[in-house]
């Protein structure tokens, strides 16, 4: 079966036909401002790649109830639509190119898989924010988690890689955007982002977890409203807001004050969360690094370790500067095995289309 993913971000839209052995037979990636490609673009590029079998699209909100890859129909575009204020800057320009891939490949089945739904495994303790029970009712609002397609795909190719499926395994998706993940034997009991993408982690250009007090004090003291604030949260904050600049190389490749605090605070953020992760386990078995970041930057690996040792994690200086994904970077005798993991969502995607398409479709 010939699979073509369809990832929908804020500003490009990527595409990959991959063959029943998820050989990639070709990808492109086009502008999309505001999650929409250019007229004609679409239809051409999907005419250059050749026709699939079934289309499989990345859905970064599933809300409380999409909890599992579905075939695309009318009544889970209008359970989309409404889901829709949750993620507003991702679920509408989704669903704009989902009818545009629908138009283009008129009677190819299609399947939404969502970032969120990895993380419907959570018990109630672990997604129910302490407040009050109007707004957990009526508004939905709990942690829902993201980056779902990449820790669920991380955390089977490091079962696979250790020779272990019952694990208590901590992944670490770190790019742009950035979460961790705890993962016992291939599902997920709790993670760093809640009800938005700002909880958790220090980003790229995102605050992370901040007190919420803070927010409502900018409003009421200090002059911005809350469109300034969610701006300032979202694109100015991080590396950002810490080095000016959302570029961890850049970062790394300087040797300022600024600099080192940015490398501090974000360290700092990790090994506390990596912490929680494993408390949240009961203990840790592995530790797996994946994401531009996490599969990349040697620096950062190291600073995430350094300051586990308490829990076992120690990794070999020699294998994680040479480190290829995917590949084991854990110091010989280390109670916690650390690996690095390729992120590839497109995988994730492709499996979950096949077990909702009949191989025959």
């Amino acid at each position: 079966m010939r699979i073509l993913v369809v990832n929908a971000g804020s500003s490009s839209l990527k595409l990959a036909l991959l063959d029943r052995d998820d050989e990639t037979l070709g990808a492109r990636e086009l502008e999309a401002p505001g999650g929409r490609a250019p007229e004609g673009a679409l239809a051409s590029t999907l005419d250059e790649l050749g026709a699939p079998d079934a289309v499989g699209h990345r859905i970064v909100h599933g809300g409380p109830r999409l909890t599992a890859p579905a075939l695309v129909d009318d009544e889970l575009r209008d359970a989309l639509r409404d889901v829709a204020a949750l993620a507003p800057l991702h679920v509408p320009p989704a669903l704009e190119v989902l009818d545009a891939v629908g138009e283009a490949l008129p009677g190819i089945p299609m399947v939404a898989c969502f970032d969120t739904a990895f993380h419907a495994t959570l018990a109630p303790e672990a997604f129910t924010y302490a407040v009050p029970a109007e707004w957990r009712e009526r508004l939905a609002v709990r942690r829902y988690g993201f980056h779902g397609l990449s820790h669920a795909y991380a955390a089977r190719r490091t079962a696979e890689l250790l020779g272990r499926d019952d694990l208590r395994l901590v992944t670490c998706h770190l790019g742009a955007g950035a979460s961790l993940c705890a993962v016992r034997g291939g599902r997920s009991v709790d993670t760093t982002m809640g009800f938005t993408p700002l909880e958790g982690l220090v980003m790229a250009t995102r605050s992370g977890t901040v007190d919420p007090g803070l927010v409502t004090w900018l409003i009421e003291h200090a002059g911005l409203d809350a469109g300034a604030v969610s701006n300032a949260l979202e694109h100015d904050s991080g590396l950002q807001g810490l080095a000016g600049t959302p570029d961890m190389r850049a970062v790394l490749a300087r040797d300022d004050d600024t600099a080192r605090l940015a490398l501090g605070v974000y360290g700092h953020r990790l090994r506390a969360a990596i912490a929680a992760m494993a408390a949240g386990l009961g203990g840790i078995d592995a530790l797996c690094f994946t994401g531009g970041i996490g599969e990349r930057s040697a620096p950062v690996r190291a600073l995430a370790a350094d300051g586990l040792g308490f829990l076992g994690v120690a990794i070999d200086r020699a294998a994680n500067a040479a480190a290829a994904a995917d590949a084991e970077i854990g110091a010989r005798g280390a109670t916690v095995r650390t690996v690095v993991v390729a992120a590839r969502e497109d995988l994730e995607i492709a499996r979950q289309v096949r077990a909702v398409v009949p191989p025959t479709a």
